[in-house]
């Protein structure tokens, strides 16, 4: 019997979460795509495919070369464009897309959110008087920050931002979660932090940061998701597992 071939487009926990649980699998070949933007990425327990796939178009074209009979989008939340590519590509090369999306967080009893719907407003958001602000929002939109100079920022990457800040009063971190609750608290007492600039990632491995900020009654600017796209969604990887055997199953009955 062939083996039905699934792509999933990676980066995220869930992603190899999702890859180790169907490796075991006899009637399956599972590749997985990282964009490559991590310097030092994590063994992973599948084939692994680096790079980009040069947009759509391209992804399409990979798609009908390699005979993908599943694409699985499991990308990080904020991937917007690698999502949509996802969308376009599936369409054109007729296979079935699955998108596992990590639920984001729920505010609770405690919690200071300001919530907003982009970078630009979360720099907005800080106002005019000066803070202490911990960025923990990833290397890639940390210079959209610049245009409020007049704050102190703390950036945490997992790789070096670069080019680096503009803004006169800058400190880096590099660090690679899961972030404990106790080292989250001791570092923003540390760094005396007056306000945590966060996306709504979900997720456990960075969530240490949000309780932190709940003990300590620090506020939380926090730049929500866009509203999901149509399709076949799955918030976890057990709830993937079960999509991905129904739309495989429908995809052989179409005959394709």
């Amino acid at each position: 019997m062939d083996k039905r071939r699934i792509l999933i487009l990676g980066g995220t926990t869930e992603a190899r979460d999702l890859a180790a649980r169907l490796a075991g699998r006899t009637d399956l070949a599972i590749t997985l795509s990282l964009a490559g933007r991590t310097l030092d990425p994590a063994p992973q327990p599948v084939p692994v495919r680096s790079g980009g796939f040069g947009g759509a178009e391209g992804l399409a074209a990979y798609l009908r070369d390699e005979a993908i009979d599943l694409l699985i989008d499991a990308t990080h939340p904020f991937a917007r464009q690698i999502s949509a590519n996802a969308r376009s590509a599936s369409q054109a090369a007729g296979i079935p897309l699955l998108r596992l999306e990590r639920l984001g967080w729920e505010e609770t009893e405690g919690d200071r959110w300001t919530r907003v719907a982009s970078i630009a407003e979360a720099v907005a958001a800080l106002g005019e008087a000066p803070r202490r602000v911990f960025l923990a929002i990833g290397r890639q939109e940390a210079k959209a920050f610049d245009a409020a100079p007049q704050h102190h920022y703390l950036v945490r990457s997992v790789d070096p931002v670069d080019p680096p800040l503009d803004a006169p009063d800058v400190e880096y971190l590099l660090a690679r979660g899961p972030f404990a609750v106790e080292a989250e608290v001791e570092l923003l007492r540390e760094h005396r932090i007056d306000v945590i600039v966060s996306k709504n990632s979900g997720g456990d491995a960075t969530y240490g940061k949000i309780v932190a900020a709940r003990i300590l009654g620090l506020p939380v600017i926090l730049v929500e998701r866009a509203p999901a796209g149509d399709g076949h969604h799955a918030g976890t990887v057990e709830e993937a597992l079960r999509l991905a055997d129904h739309l495989l199953g429908t995809f052989r009955k179409r005959g394709v």
